[in-house]
């Protein structure tokens, strides 16, 4: 069960640790400890945050970080950068088809990675907002946050797989 919304100009949250953050009410509640995580990961990325306590009960919803006051937003953000590590691809390097599984390899942010994708219907969403998500066989995720920065060869790569 929910325990409340925040809606912005009513808390200031403070980083206490990778994950966790401290909420002050400005009516006088506090809670310490707090793990911030995303009710929708993959379409709500700054919407509709759960703040959960150590044995996992909801305390509050942040229904958008970006009403928050800045330092709180930040805290929140920085939170979230951390709990959900998601590799942003710069470029695909190359792609191999065999026994109908897809092995590519991609530059990202954090280095060069090759990985297999089972089934591109399912593994590879386009979203709302333009980004794609692709998720390997191992379940991690990676993420193109804008396909029309990507090379002519990367694109050459991508194409048959939409």
């Amino acid at each position: 069960m929910t325990g409340f919304f925040i809606n912005g100009d009513d808390a200031k949250l403070t980083r206490t640790g990778e994950t966790t953050v401290k909420l002050e009410m400005f009516d006088g509640r506090m809670y310490e400890n707090l793990e911030v995580l995303r009710l929708f990961p993959v379409s709500g990325m700054m919407k509709y945050i759960s703040l959960l306590d150590e044995s996992g009960k909801e305390i509050a919803i942040i229904r958008d970080v970006e009403a928050l006051f800045p330092e709180s937003a930040e805290a929140v953000r920085a939170c979230l950068e951390a709990y959900y590590i998601v590799p942003k691809i710069t470029k695909i390097l190359g792609r191999v088809e065999k026994y109908g599984n897809i092995s590519w390899t991609v530059e990202t942010d954090r280095g060069v990675h090759t990985f297999d994708i089972l089934n591109t219907s399912t593994d590879i969403k386009t979203l709302y907002d333009g980004r794609i998500l692709i998720k390997d066989s191992n379940d991690n995720r990676y993420e193109i946050s804008d396909v029309t920065k990507l090379d002519k060869e990367s694109h050459g790569f991508l194409k048959f797989d939409m």
